[in-house]
């Protein structure tokens, strides 16, 4: 597998591709995290106002993943991913543009539809890597693409410092916010016309219906319309968020139409997965047992990614500030020892998909990692002033490891579930991390940090409780290909790939 990263053909080329797409898109997407206070002071934000923005900074992403993951499974990752890059311009420019706290909170919910790209990938990757490489592929995938959130919070306050020149000596967070943008608009045009969906000769496998995911039992049926309701949840209570009386962006009229419309959307998604799920429902359609699967574990692997990506999200948004005020440090600094804990997905993400793939049992995996996970959050508790900094500076980054390797390890498992509907299984999975982001940046938004890292904690050792007597060795979790398909060797020896 090194040796093969070095060589940058074949499959190894289409994941360095695919690995620095999301890396700029998770660029973009933390390009408001380092400059949260400064922007704050500037635009005359109270508290609240800043901490709820970094909410709206996740919340479109629960229902984009969704459509993303439809989006991909129909139309293929290249260009699906290319469209997103180049859309991430538009936030990027709305941010750097904004002059109050409405601007601001429509541009990041428009952010958040950047941070569905996560999927796109996802599908990628599982087309040119066979199921016994999946769990490190997809680590190094997701990994060293969340690696973006670290150089969101490393490098643009430099910019910012660096082009102060430009607004008065004052540090120029617009200017580095919209470099972003520009940034990732180019990569798309660069992606698209660099990437195949999948090796020479190898058809790509779409879902037989669109429009909502297919599932093969009644029971998973209904397993399915419970998790789109908690979707639609987390939307509504960012709703509810926006209307509270510190915050003045909606108003109780306000709030009860976006419930109403949420109520909508939801009747609507129920109707389309009853359109395609209708001859399963009515008794007229069941699948052999090899086109079999159990939505119960989507369920399960939603709620791992709520506790490890969900909690990661809701720390990188929060960090800087945590460290700034809780240590009284400046906020270019802060912002840097804040970006540790991003930092390490350089390793962390891969390892926990290289741990899945070498352990020799995945369920395992997902199970010890994430007791690790609530063991580490609910150490970080007890991190006040009266410590020393380079301790604490550890314990965020015994959690940050435990969180993303959960995160290469949930991803290991979410590509064997059902290889032609791996956009959007692997988009309701992703939009829970969302979700959990956005209940846990709620909590923060109205409580404190201590209280923040308990809830992750607790979430974190239930997770692994219910990962240990429910969740299930996926079948073919070792095996040199998937199910119904030959080994692929030549891709791994292909040099410049040709458009599709």
């Amino acid at each position: 597998m090194l040796k093969g990263l070095l060589s940058f053909n074949g499959r190894y080329r289409i994941l360095h591709l695919s690995w620095l797409a999301f890396f700029l898109t998770f660029v973009c997407w933390f390009n408001f995290a380092p400059f949260a206070t400064t922007i704050g002071k500037q635009l005359h934000l109270a508290p609240e106002q800043v901490k709820t923005l970094g909410i709206c900074n996740l919340a479109l992403t629960i229902p984009a993943r969704i459509i993303i993951g439809m989006l991909l499974d129909r139309f293929g990752p290249r260009i699906t991913y290319s469209m997103l890059l180049m859309f991430a311009a538009v936030p990027c420019f709305a941010t750097a543009l904004s002059q109050n706290f409405n601007h601001l909170v429509i541009s990041r919910l428009l952010m958040g539809i950047v941070g569905a790209g996560f999927v796109v990938g996802i599908r990628l990757v599982s087309e040119w890597f066979p199921p016994k490489e999946i769990g490190i592929a997809q680590g190094i995938y997701g990994g060293w693409g969340n690696f973006g959130a670290f150089g969101a919070e490393f490098t643009l306050p430099l910019i910012a410092v660096a082009a102060s020149f430009m607004s008065g000596g004052a540090s120029n967070w617009r200017f580095a916010i919209a470099l972003t943008g520009i940034i990732s608009a180019i990569y798309g045009v660069i992606y698209l016309n660099s990437v195949q969906d999948t090796p020479p000769g190898k058809a790509y496998k779409r879902p037989k219906k669109n429009g909502a995911l297919e599932v093969t039992s009644v029971k998973s049926f209904w397993a399915m319309i419970i998790s789109n309701f908690g979707l639609i949840f987390a939307l509504g209570l960012l709703a509810w968020r926006l209307a509270q009386k510190n915050i003045h962006f909606l108003n109780q009229s306000q709030m009860y139409l976006v419930w109403v419309l949420l109520a909508g959307l939801f009747a609507y998604q129920t109707y389309k997965a009853w359109q395609v799920n209708k001859e399963l429902l009515i008794g007229k359609k069941t699948y052999a047992p090899s086109e079999r699967y159990q939505f119960s574990q989507v369920a399960l692997l939603e709620f791992t990614y709520i506790t490890n990506f969900g909690s990661e999200l809701a720390v990188v948004s929060m960090l800087p500030a945590f460290f700034e005020k809780t240590f009284g440090l400046e906020h270019v600094v802060a912002g840097m020892i804040a970006a540790t804990y991003p930092f390490l997905n350089l390793i962390s993400r891969p390892s926990g998909g290289l741990i899945s793939d070498k352990f020799g049992s995945r369920k395992w995996t997902m199970t010890i990692i994430s007791a690790g996970i609530g063991v580490s959050y609910l150490t970080a508790h007890y991190i006040n002033g009266s410590w020393a900094l380079p301790v604490a500076i550890v314990v965020t980054m015994v959690a940050a490891y435990f969180a993303q390797a959960g995160c290469g390890a949930t991803y290991g498992i979410v590509p064997l579930i059902k290889k032609e509907a791996t956009g959007q299984i692997a988009g309701n999975v992703g939009a829970y991390g969302n979700f959990g982001g956005v209940v846990y940046l709620t909590i923060f938004s109205l409580t404190d940090a201590p209280t923040l890292f308990t809830t992750m904690g607790v979430a974190a050792l239930i997770c692994a409780f219910m990962c240990a007597f429910f969740l299930k060795e996926p079948k073919g979790s070792f095996a040199a290909a998937y199910e119904g398909e030959s080994p692929e060797v030549a891709p791994q020896n292909t040099g410049i790939l040709a458009k599709e």
